[in-house]
């Protein structure tokens, strides 16, 4: 039986990730309910981003001048590089307006029960743009999961030998949060993280 087309659209919203069958109905009924401007707006955004969006050719960020904003700005150190898993990891770092380095994405992280090995990430790219000699410091900011630890390891084996300093994003307790509501493994991490005052 083919569906109407709230149940198509309804369907379609519900494979995005972190969208349920309850909030893709919402969203499908609050977009039947908009104005087709509106809905036209969206549906031209979404093809722009599909036809317009493409890996920077210097950091692997998703970008649709090449380079990116972020490397063709001169005001940015070409001597500290961070390491990332994902475009998204690059808003939340500039965020905080505190780093002002260049940036590498890999797409991913190290999984091999997911299949998901050094091909697969951008490595190369990232192994090409150290061969400059500019970099002299790489910072590991992957996730503070296991394949985030195992991919941070894998890099640093690799990159160490190029005589680049490798470091790693703190993992510890949040700032503003009690200690008591902290979970075993957070407290261990900032316990292997503590510094001297």
């Amino acid at each position: 039986m083919e569906r109407n087309p709230i149940q198509r659209l309804t369907h379609q919203l519900s494979r995005l990730p972190g969208i349920g069958e309850k909030t893709a109905s919402r969203l499908a009924f609050h977009l039947v309910r908009m104005p087709e401007s509106y809905v036209r707006d969206l549906a031209q955004a979404l093809l722009d981003v599909k036809t317009q969006v493409h890996p920077c050719s210097r950091c692997c960020n998703l970008t649709s001048e090449d380079p990116c904003a972020l490397c063709r700005d001169p005001r940015r150190r070409d001597d500290l590089l961070c390491v990332v898993e994902r475009p998204s990891d690059i808003v939340a770092m500039e965020r905080g307006n505190e780093f002002n380095g260049r940036y590498h994405v890999l797409h991913g992280a190290l999984s091999p029960l997911d299949g998901i090995g050094p091909n697969d990430l951008k490595i190369p790219e990232l192994l090409r743009r150290l061969e400059s000699g500019a970099v002299r410091e790489v910072i590991m900011a992957t996730d503070p999961d296991v394949e985030g630890d195992a991919t941070a390891l894998y890099l640093a084996r690799l990159i160490r030998p190029l005589g680049i300093k490798v470091t790693r994003l703190a993992h510890g307790i949040p700032v503003g949060s009690e200690l008591e509501y902290v979970d075993h493994a957070t407290i261990q991490k900032a316990l292997d993280n503590r510094r001297e005052l």
